[in-house]
């Protein structure tokens, strides 16, 4: 998609719809994000909501003064590793009720609302409150992730009553709406996040979590809070790609292109020389990651180390280029969920660079009866070792997965993109931008490549792999896995500028049902 106003790529027609009508009301790319992403907590309940959580790069009128902010919620003041331990809990469950944490999401709308944009939180939220109150069509993606979920909704109360009309996933081309979640999003739209955060919502969270055994209180979501951060970066073959510090795993697709940076490019980005490296490469920046990730606001984490050059080329040297290596340490996470994200710039070239998720599909499987809010289970992300930074503490923010980017040149933005898909960001991010710099790629071509994934000890390989690519790896030690059809790798959005001739092009991810739309 070529256009020169404006332009939206999110995951679902009918959210880049209502960013391009934003932008063509009036507002900008900071407005259209936010209304697209309230959106999409409506249309996508199995990836996102206004119980999950949120992070967001701007970069104001095309310049490269990266704004970075951290739009993700908090464990219990109460929750410390050693009440977890006493009870002989050694690991949170992405279906336990230890794994929600307090939600970020709405705080983040509505603060970015009245920061940098011009139409306010209540003009952006109606488009949303709509969709719930009178319905939508699913999608056929949507249904697909809904489907493979009924076991785990139908194990809630609130949730079977609300995700699962007449005990059934609905099918694609299926109505269905969403009144309480309606009424939330309207309270929100006209108290802004004190609604959420210090009314009946909050009450209706805290009420459905303790009934279950958690340590969330009021006092939790009353004091929540999200900030601006200076983004993190590093320069990748003329470019700069900014990512979100940590406690997100921006760190690690930064140190992945580093790595990759060292290494001989490939002439071929389909060939066997190409992906060993990138699988090699991902190896050893996501053990840097599990090792190091965790909230700066309790830990200190070795970010100038981490991207220094000279530890990229060590890392690099550890590289056979025709064997697999093995005995590295087993992630500390589980692999792979899924999200959302969304990418807009306006007429002023404001690009935003903006991820919601509620972690797993449908986050916990949990919802709070009243309000109809879908909660998130990202305090998964925790381990319970006191020894380890990313352990669970009050008030700290896990480890996380969601990561936009930015890439600049010359002082101004390049290419505001992501690629979503839980631990497989980093690599989606190196591997689509690698085929927009490195092979001349257009965004929706990048977007199109074929993906694999080293996890589990395994490389899952898409059905786009040809049959040679993977004979070839598997004799340099890697075991190939036939992904899953109904369930690839990710999904992306990407809009590139086009400075000199004054154009956006723009691409969606063919894997979600998403769409790229400009004027």
């Amino acid at each position: 998609m070529i256009a020169e106003r404006g332009a939206a790529a999110t995951s679902h027609p009918l959210a880049t719809l209502i960013a391009i009508d934003i932008l063509r009301a009036g507002g900008n790319a900071v407005d259209a994000a936010i209304a697209a992403a309230a959106a999409l907590a409506v249309i996508e309940p199995a990836m996102t909501g206004i119980g999950g959580d949120c992070f967001v790069l701007i970069a104001p009128k095309g310049g490269d003064n990266v704004i970075a902010y951290n739009g993700a919620g908090r464990a219990p003041a109460a929750a410390s590793a050693e009440w977890f331990l006493d009870r002989g809990i050694g690991q949170i469950s992405p279906d336990s009720v230890h794994s929600v944490t307090v939600p970020g999401a709405v705080e983040a709308w509505c603060r970015l609302a009245n920061d940098h944009g011009k139409l306010g939180i209540d003009r952006l939220l109606q488009p949303a409150i709509a969709l719930a109150a009178k319905g939508f069509p699913v999608a056929s993606r949507v249904a697909a992730d809904w489907r493979r979920n009924v076991d785990r909704l139908r194990a809630d109360p609130a949730a079977r009553a609300i995700l699962l009309p007449k005990g059934k996933a609905p099918r694609a081309g299926d109505r269905i709406a969403f009144p309480a979640l309606a009424k939330a999003m309207k309270a929100i739209a006209r108290d802004g996040a004190d609604a959420f955060y210090r009314g009946w919502i909050a009450d209706d969270i805290v009420r459905r979590l303790r009934a279950e055994g958690s340590l969330h209180t009021r006092e939790d979501f009353a004091r929540h809070r999200g900030d601006y951060a200076a983004p993190i970066s590093t320069g990748y073959h003329g470019t700069r790609v900014f990512e979100c510090p940590p406690p997100g795993q921006g760190l690690t697709a930064l140190l992945l292109l580093n790595i990759l940076a060292e290494c001989p490019l490939a002439a071929d980005p389909l060939s066997a020389d190409r992906f060993h490296t990138q699988i090699e490469a991902s190896k050893l920046a996501y053990a840097e990651r599990d090792r190091h990730i965790a909230d700066p606001e309790h830990v200190r984490v070795p970010v100038k180390r981490l991207l220094a050059r000279a530890h990229a080329k060590r890392l690099a040297a550890a590289i056979d280029p025709a064997r697999a290596m093995s005995n590295l340490p087993e992630h500390l996470l589980l692999p792979h969920p899924d999200t959302t994200y969304l990418t807009v710039v306006d007429k002023d070239r404001t690009a935003v660079s903006f991820i919601n998720s509620i972690y797993y599909s449908f986050g916990s499987a949990r919802v709070a009866p009243k309000s109809g809010v879908v909660l998130q289970n990202r305090g998964a992300n925790f381990v319970i070792d006191p020894g380890h930074p990313n352990c669970i503490g009050p008030g700290k923010r896990p480890m996380h997965t969601i990561i936009p980017a930015m890439v600049t040149k010359g002082g101004k933005a390049l290419v505001s993109f992501a690629v979503m898909g839980g631990h497989y960001q980093p690599v989606g991010q190196a591997q689509v931008l690698g085929n927009m710099l490195d092979y001349g790629m257009d965004p929706q071509a990048a977007l199109d490549f074929p993906r694999l994934f080293f996890e589990n000890d395994g490389v899952t390989a898409e059905a786009g792999i040809p049959d040679a690519l993977r004979r070839d790896l598997t004799a340099r030690g890697h075991r190939i896995v036939p992904a899953e059809a109904d369930d690839p790798h990710g999904g992306g959005q990407v809009i590139a500028i086009d400075w000199k001739r004054g154009v956006l092009i723009a691409g969606s991810e063919p894997r979600k049902d998403g769409l790229a739309l400009g004027y």
